[in-house]
């Protein structure tokens, strides 16, 4: 800087200049100089600081980059902490051209985190805080210390270990691949291999069933051989990870159990592979460990003070006889017709059973604050409030009695206005019967046909919308001067016997067997409940996975009942998971109930408990406080396996629109990031690019109903193409599947689809292999939770037909719902849909759906010579596996531009708008009267052309046999998963009545020949009208012509 001249004032003030050279003084020691532009941000520059520092000296010793803060010396000569990383650098004005970066102090790093936290999620911490709720704040503490400490003990694993939490092996079924070595006769596999660092690979060939060791000794002796290292080097210091991908290859399962390359041998790829030292795996190890220090770090200052001791209950609750009762006081912001009366029912219910009769309150005149002040009794002793007794409000309007004439009081009883419902624990979260009183925040009444006013099935959480909805101010007695307390375990083990043997007949055991074999059960006759109460002994012994029903009959109004009960439970063998999930059901509350069955679940392998994560997670809504078994379970489960926690924080992170679970899921995702800091930052990363998915979506929408659709396909390119989205949109592991890198964004190559919501169609190359490209689909506008669900059914099935060695060729492609009618689906390479390849090969709508050879021939382009049999090979089994499910799901409204093909010829099927046999109707009757899609055209490509082919038709037939009797073997499963999803919410997935169809179409209760002779009725059915679906999708192609 010349003589004279002090300061950087005028640099600042020049607008017109564009650069200026920065000197950063690094925490490691380090200097670096180089330009920057005026306008940057400091976000910006810290980017550009990170990038530069990669070459130099001590980078690794850096960490996270949010750990650090800018100072420079200011204008008024002052140092200045830059915290607020979106100013420019022209409004921060240095003094001089200098900016040190400092390690953040204690509390800001943890104010840093909170900040992203509460982005994250979608909620503010604050409001966690705002609450002044005990129950949240010691749930917060608790899970706070629960996954933290998980996090420090996850860094402190040996390196291999370490790989088992950061990169779960994603693998086939065992059973499928022994067969797959045998019916195929693979002699070899070759595979691509290279060091890290070095562009040179070499081609290996291994047999398919050896294990990663076996390729990893050959690498490194091919390497000896051609570069002849100074040392020898061991083949435990090395894993094998997949090019391009998180995913590596490691472990002792042979290598063609590894989906990737069980999908390059069925493709006939080379999988491609990197040897990587154990020295770069502890190096990413130290990286995320540097984070997790900074935090624990500004934390171990303050410590928690430890949690108050429960106090001892001094009067023993089974010993005060006086009836149960509540006060209800008063309502307010109650909305209803000024001519009609306003009424309270109340029930006390445990799960599913009403306690006691329903109590009802006296008829007052509408008001915004009505006032009962009226005391609600319930026939039902205090001494027999089971632990989770709830009490179930609704409040409604009648029609004044003068104005209903008595004859018709039982027609008019529909004219009863739902208006509001909330539900309440008896006992708080401490085992404490509640006293005082208590505002309640109802929820709005949805009328619907089964005219139950009260919901036992709803969230015990108020409404959180205080000013918008109808309140009911209640108030629990004080029974006695002291808190009373449920009995704890202790007091119930002094109590229960259940020592004494009762004397049973040969008939009553006959009975026994009959009843718990029934497995399509939904009532019990009186004296089945007392034949199962009496016997309860035996069935622990010879029926354990009869447990569900024992519970169903129990008294749960009777102490004494509960106390066997419990007591029972506690000598109860673990059941397999396929039982203990129905537990989680809202029908069994009880706390040593769902304790036991966390128990059980833990057996569960982390690939199975990936299975039913969706189910799991909706059945948290089941629980009544926010400290349970499940959430403990499923966090620590997440902590421990990157892959599960990865989908639990999107499914979660998916409902937070919704104001009954927001606080239950909130503080579930806070507690996991806690747990996982260093995944956080992917997860906001994924979050901030389906941010800007959304706008785009929304300008996409917005340019349709100005513009014409090339217009705006051309628009949307060169919006993808700003620095802003390309930043956004590139370098994230893909919200569908974690070890999918979205390297590079291909703006040429994205379009919008022709559907109502315009979905986004994007496009991702792979820098490190070109030739891989990864496309997903973004929707905003459909509520992808059904098709989720659907599909989650359909790879269940691929898994239970592979372990039994039947590859039906499935493609149960990734589907993720992200937030409210918002998600993503990921986009099935080379293929088109059934009506694309007919309109191709015809000439007009009306014969496209008549032209059978329009498959084949398509079939044939694409597989010429040899390949064409494979092909018809693959479209068999696939159209096999897809029958079966469409007609076990029930899944409706098939036509053909939702069933699809590869070009290898797997058909697979696609939007799943309507299942368990909810089928669209035109003119009040079903149009889809077909159980499953079979087709003429279908049975021509499986017939391969010929129309005598029965030999090829017939393997076909055993197919779909062979995978329906499979399902039917684990009916129960499919079943009890079903059940669960209840708590979802979805449309066609809310009634016993939709739970009933799936029961019948697997046949429950039935014998195999049963449900086989059943089944071949309905395959011969969809054989002899296929012409009727030809006709159906004639008209489909029709009315999408004509639009």
């Amino acid at each position: 800087m010349p003589p004279g001249v002090y300061g950087m004032q005028d640099v600042w003030e020049n607008e017109g200049r564009e650069q200026v050279t920065v000197d950063f003084l690094l925490p490691t020691g380090i200097y670096l100089s180089f330009p920057v532009s005026h306008s940057d941000t400091i976000g910006a520059i810290k980017k550009m600081v990170w990038k530069n520092a990669r070459s130099e000296p001590l980078f690794s010793a850096l960490g996270d980059p949010d750990a650090y803060v800018f100072t420079c010396i200011n204008m008024t000569a002052e140092r200045e902490e830059l915290e607020d990383e979106q100013r420019r650098l022209c409004d921060v004005r240095p003094f001089m051209p200098v900016l040190r970066l400092v390690a953040r102090e204690g509390n800001r790093v943890e104010k840093l985190i909170n900040t992203q936290i509460s982005l994250l999620i979608g909620k503010g911490l604050h409001e966690f805080d705002a609450q002044k709720n005990h129950e949240v704040d010691e749930f917060r503490t608790k899970m706070r210390l629960f996954c933290e400490e998980r996090a420090l003990e996850r860094q402190l694993l040996p390196w291999y270990q370490w790989m088992e939490y950061s990169f779960p092996c994603d693998l086939e079924p065992c059973s499928i691949v022994t067969q797959s070595g045998k019916n195929r006769n693979v002699k070899k596999i070759f595979v691509n291999v290279k060091f890290e660092a070095s562009e040179e690979s070499f081609m290996l060939q291994l047999e398919p069933h050896d294990l990663p060791v076996t390729l990893v000794k050959s690498a490194l002796k091919k390497k000896a051989t051609v570069f002849r290292p100074v040392k020898q080097e061991k083949p435990e210091d090395y894993t094998l990870q997949v090019n391009g991908r998180w995913e590596f290859i490691y472990g002792k399962y042979p290598l063609c159990q590894f989906k990737y390359i069980f999908s390059c041998l069925h493709g006939g790829l080379t999988p491609h592979l990197t040897m990587v030292h154990h020295s770069t795996i502890v190096k990413y190890q130290e990286e995320q460990g540097i984070i997790n220090n900074h935090i624990s770090k500004s934390r171990s200052s303050s410590k928690p003070p430890p949690l108050p001791l429960k106090k001892q209950n001094t009067s023993l609750l089974w010993s005060i006889q006086e009836p149960f009762y509540v006060q209800l006081v008063q309502g307010a912001r109650v909305n209803a017709d000024e001519g009609m009366k306003l009424v309270v029912q109340v029930g006390l219910f445990h799960g599913s059973e009403l306690l006691c009769k329903v109590v009802t309150s006296n008829e007052i005149n509408v008001s915004s604050e009505p006032l009962w002040d009226q005391k609600l009794q319930f026939d039902i002793g205090v001494s027999d409030l089971p632990r989770m007794s709830r009490l179930c409000f609704a409040l409604y309007a009648v029609i004044e009695k003068a104005k209903k004439p008595r004859s018709t009081k039982k027609k008019n009883k529909k004219a009863d206005c739902p208006l509001a419902w909330v539900n309440t624990m008896v006992f708080d979260y401490k085992d404490q019967l509640k006293t005082g009183e208590f505002w309640l925040s109802t929820w709005p009444s949805v009328p619907d046909d089964k005219g139950d006013l009260l919901n036992p099935m709803g969230t015990v959480e108020r409404n959180p919308n205080i000013d918008s909805t109808a309140g009911l101010l209640i108030r629990f007695p004080n029974i006695r001067p002291h808190p009373l307390y449920y009995p704890p375990l202790e007091k119930i083990n002094e109590l229960g016997t259940n020592g004494e043997r009762v004397a049973t007949t040969k008939e009553e055991h006959l009975k026994l067997k009959e009843i718990v074999d029934n497995k399509n059960y939904t009532e019990f006759f009186e004296d089945e409940k007392e034949l199962l109460w009496k016997m309860r002994s035996v069935v622990r012994e010879k029926y354990p996975e009869s447990l569900s029903k024992l519970l169903l009959i129990t008294k749960w109004n009777k102490h004494e009942d509960v106390v066997q009960m419990v007591c029972l439970l506690r000598k109860w063998p673990d059941l397999p998971a396929l039982h203990a999930l129905e537990l989680l059901d809202y029908s069994f509350p009880d706390p040593h109930v769902r304790s036991f069955t966390i128990r059980c679940l833990r057996k569960l392998r982390d690939d199975e408990l990936f299975q039913y994560l969706l189910q799991l997670v909706q059945v948290l809504k089941y629980e009544s406080y926010l400290d349970c078994d499940l959430t403990s379970f499923l966090l620590e489960r997440a902590l421990s396996n990157k892959r599960i926690g990865h989908f639990l924080f999107w499914h979660l992170r998916s409902e937070m629109h919704v104001s009954s679970v927001s606080l239950r899921f909130g503080l579930i995702m806070e507690a996991y990031c806690r747990g996982s800091i260093y995944h956080m930052k992917s997860l906001m990363k994924q979050n901030e690019a389906l941010n800007k998915m959304k706008a785009l979506n929304d300008f996409v929408k917005s340019g349709c109903q100005k513009a014409s659709r090339s217009q705006t396909t051309e628009e949307m390119k060169v919006c993808i193409k700003q620095d802003t989205y390309l930043e956004a949109l590139s370098d994230l592991l893909s919200p569908l599947n974690p070890s999918i890198i979205l390297s590079e964004i291909c703006a040429d190559n994205c379009k919008f689809m022709d559907s109502k919501m315009k979905p986004l169609w994007l496009m991702y190359k792979n820098k490190w292999m070109q030739t891989d490209t990864v496309g997903i689909i973004f929707k905003n506008g459909d509520d992808l939770r059904q098709d989720m669900l659907t599909l989650q059914m359909i790879q269940l099935m691929d898994v239970l037909w592979k372990t039994e060695s039947l590859d039906l060729r499935m493609i149960p492609y990734g589907c993720l719902s992200t937030g409210n009618k918002t998600g993503l689906i990921e986009v099935v390479k080379n293929s088109d849909t059934i009506a694309n390849i007919q309109r191709n090969n015809s000439n007009s709508a009306a014969t496209a759906a008549f032209n059978k050879d329009a498959l084949l021939n398509w079939l044939k382009s694409k597989n010429p010579g040899d390949k064409l049999d494979q092909a018809i090979e693959e479209f068999t089994l696939s159209c096999a596996g897809y029958c079966v499910a469409t007609y076990v799901l029930g899944i409706g409204d098939r036509h053909s531009d939702n069933i699809m093909i590869r070009e290898n010829g797997q058909l697979f099927h696609i939007d799943f708008g309507h299942f368990l046999g909810n089928f669209k109707t035109k003119f009040g009757i079903n149009r889809e009267r077909v159980p499953f899609i079979l087709t003429y055209d279908f049975v021509h490509v499986i017939q391969q052309g010929r129309t005598n082919n029965s030999e090829k038709f017939e393997r076909f037939r055993e197919y779909c046999e062979q995978a329906y009797k499979i399902l039917c073997r684990n009916g129960i499963l499919f079943v009890n998963l079903f059940a669960l999803m209840r708590a979802a919410g979805l449309p066609e997935l809310s009634s016993s009545k939709d739970i009933q169809y799936l029961k019948d179409s697997l046949a429950l209760g039935k014998s195999e020949e049963e449900a086989l002779k059943n089944f071949k009725v309905k395959f011969n059915e969809a054989l002899r009208e296929s012409w009727k679906t030809k006709v159906n999708w004639m008209m489909h192609s029709f009315a999408k012509d004509n639009r």
